[in-house]
C-alpha cells in the first residue's frame, strides 16, 4: 500500500501524462490520417510524373537500368508490370520491392490509363503507363515504409522525452506541492503536543495558502482558550482557597480555643457560616453558567408582564437597598408583555440589581426605566455609585473579572457573565456605560418574543 502522498502524486501525474500521450497519439492520427494520405499521394503522383518526364527527356537504351537510376531520385521504390501482366521484379535502394496486383489494374495501367486507387482500400501505390520500344508497360511507385518509420521513431522519441522531463518536472513539482503539506503536519503535531505558539509562514495565495492561515487562526484560538481555561482554573482555585482558608482557620481557632467567650465564638461561626454561602453561591454559579454554555439548558418561555417582573425583583431587593437608604425611581409602563423564560431573565435583573445596590454609596439613586417598541423592550438601570474606570468595562462580562472597586463586595465575578450568557440565550443584547465618579448605566435589550435556543440552531 502507497501511503506517501508524495508517492502518490508522482504516480498519479506519471498515469496522466501516459494516459494523456496515448490519447492524444490516438486523436492525432484520426484527425491527420486524411491529410497524411493525401500527402503521401501527392508526393507519389509528383514523383511519378518526374519519373516520365525524366524519361521522355532521355535516350533511354535499357529500362531496367534507367529505372534503377532513377529510384535512387525517390524515396518511393518502382515496381514495373509487363504486358503479360507477369511482375518483373527491379532492385531500387538496395532492397526488392514486390506488390501483388489485381489482373484488372494492371490491366488498366497497361492500357494507358493512370490508376490512383484509394490508399486504405486497395493499397498505397500509383499506377503510370509508359511505353519503351513500343511494348507497354505499368510502373508503379509504392509507398515508402522508410520515411513513415523516421517520423514513427520521431514521433515515439518526442515521447520518450517529453515522458522523462515531464516527470522530472513533476518530482520537483510534487515536492513543491507537499512541502507546506509536511509543514503543517509538523505544525499539528507541536500543536497537539500542547505548543499554541506554532505560527505558518506561507504567503501563497493558493488553497495551501487559505489553509495554513485557518491553521494559524485556529492555532491563535486555541492558545486563547488555553489562556481562559488556565486563568479559570486559578481563578477558581483562588475563590475556592480564600474562604476555605478562612473557615479552616476559625474552625481550628473554635476547637483549640475551648474558652473563647460566646460574643467571639458567635462571630467566628458567622463568619463560617458567611465564607460557606459564599461557597455554596460559587459552587451554584459555575454550575449555572456551565448548565447555560451547554445545549441542553432548559428553556421554559411563557408570555408574562415584563413591568411586573421588575416591580417583583425590585420589591425582593427592599431589605438590601433600605439598609443603606437608596432611592428607586421606576419609570414602568403597565401590562408590557414579553415571550421568554421567566426564571432566567428574573436572574438578569436580580444580578443587575445586586450590583447595583452594591455599589451605590449611602443615600444614593437608583433609577430603572422600562421602554417599549413594537418589536423590543428595553431596560435601562442607571446608578449614583462611583463608575467603572474605561480598562475595566471592556472587560467585566470576563469569568470572575472584579474591578479594584468590587473585590470587597464579596462577589465572584461571574454574575455578569451568567447575565450576559441569558442574555444572549434570549437573543438580546446588553451594553454597560459608565464614567469614574458618576455612575453607571445597564441597559438590556430584548425582543419582545424569540424562538427557544433549540429552534434557532435549527434554523440558522
Amino acid at each position: 500500500m502507497i501511503k506517501s502522498l508524495y508517492v502518490r502524486v508522482v504516480l498519479t501525474f506519471l498515469a496522466v501524462i501516459l494516459f494523456a500521450l496515448l490519447a492524444a497519439s490516438i486523436i492525432g492520427l484520426v484527425l491527420f490520417q486524411k491529410d497524411l494520405n493525401d500527402l503521401q499521394k501527392k508526393e507519389m503522383l509528383t514523383a511519378g510524373e518526374h519519373i516520365l518526364r525524366v524519361y521522355h527527356q532521355s535516350d533511354v537504351q535499357d529500362l531496367e537500368s534507367f529505372i534503377n537510376s532513377v529510384s535512387e531520385l525517390t524515396s518511393y521504390p518502382v515496381q514495373i508490370f509487363a504486358e503479360s501482366g507477369q511482375p518483373e521484379l527491379y532492385e531500387a535502394l538496395n532492397r526488392k520491392y514486390e506488390v501483388q496486383l489485381s489482373p484488372p489494374i494492371i490491366q488498366h495501367i497497361l492500357n494507358g490509363e493512370r490508376y490512383e486507387p484509394s490508399l486504405k482500400s486497395e493499397g498505397a501505390f500509383i499506377g503510370f503507363p509508359i511505353q519503351f520500344k513500343e511494348k507497354s508497360y505499368a510502373m508503379v511507385l509504392l509507398s515508402s515504409s522508410r520515411n513513415e518509420g523516421m517520423v514513427v521513431r520521431l514521433f515515439l522519441t518526442i515521447l520518450f522525452l517529453v515522458l522523462i522531463i515531464g516527470s522530472l518536472c513533476i518530482l520537483l513539482a510534487a515536492g513543491y506541492l507537499v512541502k507546506p503539506i509536511k509543514v503543517l503536519t509538523a505544525a499539528t503535531k507541536r500543536l497537539a503536543r500542547g505548543d499554541f505558539d506554532v505560527a505558518l509562514r506561507m504567503k501563497r495565495k493558493d488553497e495551501l495558502g487559505t489553509l495554513a492561515h485557518s491553521f494559524n487562526d485556529m492555532a491563535q484560538e486555541l492558545k486563547q482558550l488555553e489562556t481562559m481555561r488556565r486563568d479559570f482554573v486559578s481563578n477558581v482555585s483562588h475563590e475556592i482557597q480564600t474562604p476555605l482558608t478562612s473557615i479552616t482557620g476559625f474552625v481550628k481557632t473554635l476547637k483549640n480555643n475551648t474558652g473563647l467567650p460566646e460574643e467571639q465564638r458567635d462571630r467566628y461561626l458567622g463568619i463560617v457560616l458567611t465564607e460557606s454561602e459564599r461557597l455554596s453561591r460559587l459552587s451554584d454559579n459555575l454550575l449555572a453558567l456551565a448548565s447555560l454554555e451547554s445545549e441542553h439548558h432548559p428553556f421554559q418561555q411563557r408570555t408574562f408582564h415584563l413591568d411586573e417582573q421588575l416591580r417583583q425583583i425590585v420589591v425582593a431587593c427592599e431589605p438590601q437597598w433600605l439598609a443603606k437608604n437608596i432611592q428607586f425611581e421606576l419609570q414602568l409602563p403597565t401590562a408590557v408583555r414579553i415571550t421568554a423564560d421567566p426564571d432566567q431573565l428574573s436572574q438578569v435583573w436580580m444580578n443587575v440589581l445586586s450590583n447595583s445596590i452594591k455599589f451605590t454609596p449611602e443615600g444614593g439613586q437608583i433609577h430603572i426605566e422600562l421602554a417599549s417598541t413594537p418589536h423590543s423592550h428595553t431596560v435601562t438601570v442607571t446608578d449614583s455609585g462611583p463608575g467603572i474606570s474605561p480598562e475595566d468595562i471592556n472587560r467585566i462580562f470576563d469569568r470572575f473579572y472584579k474591578a479594584d472597586r468590587s473585590r470587597s463586595g464579596g462577589g465572584n465575578g461571574l454574575g455578569l457573565s451568567i447575565v450576559k450568557k441569558i442574555v444572549s440565550l434570549h437573543q438580546g443584547h446588553i451594553e454597560v456605560q459608565s464614567k469614574e465618579g458618576r455612575g453607571t448605566t445597564v441597559v438590556v435589550t430584548l425582543p419582545v418574543s424569540q424562538r427557544p435556543p433549540d429552534e434557532q440552531g435549527q434554523q440558522s
